[in-house]
């Protein structure tokens, strides 16, 4: 059979309940198909009541809402913003938007997140940095005990970007608000989706405020046209925000199943010393965004191997993110290692790690496909329970 014949089997596509078109058809309905309406004040109030958060700012995208994050934050040219390396592009991109210098922070072992170890070293050398970019990777929870002590001790704010952890808590408390701002994506391979669009949360009512000004242009509250400011076309949709106000009804359920596949493949891959699915924070419940595994060096096994075979049955997998400091584009920037020499943490995560279908539309007939090939490259037949 060729591969195109196949089922897709997908890392993480979007999945619809019919809510959404609900309050679509209410936008259509009512003329509300241009950016604000009320589909984006309710999504942004129930989003809030959802995380707690405080306040939220319904935006076109989570690079959108970490760009205005950081000028909230007071960003600007000649500035320093540490930020984690094991991550997507779009956490570090708004930092140079503004003409600002990013510093890359190592991930550190226990859960593939910023070190606090490393963070400790970029202060050393920059003692003035005028924010921190913290990711929750892959909807892991970072150690935020040590990195806010850390910022706390240097008066330095935190910018969350908890683009990939949205329905992830630390101690309890919803990643995205432990931080001066906190970020949300709703891309389409996120937990939720609106097709497109972000979210700035923060406790504080003024930075929001400011938020939503800035993101509709910056237009003054005046009769006429006028601007003291420089403004963005940053505004979600009446439209957009119907979709995600739909899907998030079905955050808890998909947060469910999420967390199903995870034990799935951790259950799966137990027997086989040679993977490691990527670790969890134990102060925490990670939303499971993308299930991940890392494969010991030497096994006879390697990523580009496990990533063939699922291709080669029309199943989609990712590297893990390559991270920002061994980037072409970055390759100027400075870098804190977790170790003292060596390879870092972060690029031997890239090296070993591969992102598994983690689309909470798989079957179990899906999953065992999946399994069966992966455990069958390391020449393990799938034990049945």
């Amino acid at each position: 059979m060729e591969n195109s014949a196949k089922k897709r089997i997908y890392l993480s596509s979007p999945t619809m309940h019919g809510d959404e078109q609900r309050f679509v058809a209410e936008a259509f309905d009512t003329n509300w198909v241009a950016p604000l309406g009320p589909n984006v004040n309710s999504f942004e109030t129930e989003t809030a009541a959802y995380t707690d958060c405080g306040y939220a700012a319904a935006l076109s995208s989570g690079t959108a809402a970490i760009h205005l994050g950081l000028k909230l934050l007071g960003v600007g040219e000649g500035d320093v913003v540490f930020v984690s390396s094991l991550t997507f592009s779009a956490s570090c991109n708004p930092i140079v938007y503004e003409k600002a210098t990013p510093v890359f922070i190592d991930a550190e072992p226990d859960t593939w997140n910023m070190s606090p170890k490393a963070l400790e070293r970029a202060f050393e050398k920059y003692p003035h940095p005028k924010a921190v970019v913290v990711v929750h990777l892959y909807g892991t929870p970072a150690k935020l005990d040590e990195i806010m002590q850390i910022c706390e001790r240097h008066h330095v704010p935190i910018l969350e970007d908890a683009a990939e952890s949205l329905g992830s808590t630390y101690n309890g408390k919803h990643t995205g608000t432990f931080g001066r701002i906190g970020v949300y994506s709703f891309n389409g391979n996120k937990i939720i989706t609106t097709s497109g669009g972000g979210m700035l949360v923060s406790a504080e009512e003024a930075l929001v405020k400011e938020a939503r000004m800035l993101s509709t242009q910056a237009r003054d509250p005046a009769r006429h046209y006028q601007h003291s400011k420089i403004g963005y076309n940053y505004r979600m949709s009446n439209v957009v925000a119907g979709i995600g106000r739909g899907q998030l009804m079905h955050l808890d359920e998909h947060l469910r199943l999420k967390r199903a596949i995870y034990r799935k493949y951790q259950e799966a891959f137990a027997d086989i010393d040679a993977i490691t699915m990527n670790p969890l924070n134990p102060k925490g419940e990670a939303n499971n965004w993308l299930s991940c595994m890392t494969i010991r060096e030497g096994s006879g096994v390697t990523p580009d191997m496990v990533m063939d075979a699922l291709e080669a049955e029309n199943i989609e997998t990712r590297p893990i993110w390559k991270p920002m400091h061994l980037q072409p584009v970055f390759a100027a920037y400075d870098f804190m290692n977790y170790n003292d020499d060596g390879m870092s943490v972060s690029e031997d995560i890239f090296n070993r790690g591969v992102c598994l279908p983690s689309d909470i539309k798989n079957t179990d007939a899906d999953m065992e496909l999946v399994i069966g090939i992966v455990r069958r490259l390391f020449n393990c037949t799938r034990v049945s329970k």
